[in-house]
């Protein structure tokens, strides 16, 4: 899949991507799934969270799950030079909490490489996961979402329901979005 925006007056056309593939994660990806979500928290949610918070949380909210890369469920949007975008779902909550029915699912870790925002490529691999979820039986997805990536969640139809707090550390709280989805 290739994107190209339409030139238009007062728009500037942004290059396209290169054609890329939604796979599974696996393993060997530890190294460049880390330095996709470093580069994408670091730069997208620097606006919307303080500095110092931010500063605190990154080493948590940036270190790839071994769980989630073996699952089957996490998807990579790869180019074959690099990825784009990653995210997927499981039917544990993030929290680590126990399983709930097997007909609700949780969004987990999603990132798009900064110079891939606006592309499709996040929206792409989204849509990819919750039609998996709902080949395996998911009618209703939840998500933890960051500020930043509300509006994201709300464009396929995902429905804020609190403002939450998601404990990363003792001690270190940062502020979240609960979401859901009826699939």
């Amino acid at each position: 899949m290739q994107t190209h925006i339409r030139d238009t007056p007062g728009h500037i056309p942004r290059p396209a991507l290169p054609p890329f593939t939604i796979r599974p994660a696996r393993m060997g990806d530890v190294a460049p799934v880390g330095k996709l979500l470093a580069t994408s928290y670091a730069t997208l949610l620097a606006p919307d969270y303080p500095a110092e918070a931010l500063a605190q949380a990154l080493p948590y909210i940036t270190r790839p799950r071994s769980s989630l890369l073996s699952c089957g469920t996490y998807y990579l949007a790869d180019t074959g030079d690099g990825l784009l975008a990653a995210g997927g779902w499981t039917y544990h909550a993030p929290s680590g909490g126990a399983t709930g029915p097997r007909e609700v699912g949780h969004i987990r870790h999603v990132a798009t490489a900064p110079h891939a925002t606006r592309h499709g490529v996040g929206r792409a691999l989204l849509e990819h996961a919750l039609f998996e979820a709902q080949l395996a039986g998911v009618r209703r997805m939840m998500c933890y979402s960051t500020v930043t990536a509300e509006p994201f969640y709300a464009a396929v139809g995902f429905v804020p329901q609190a403002e939450i707090t998601v404990t990363l550390a003792p001690g270190l709280e940062f502020p979240a979005v609960q979401m859901c989805s009826d699939l």
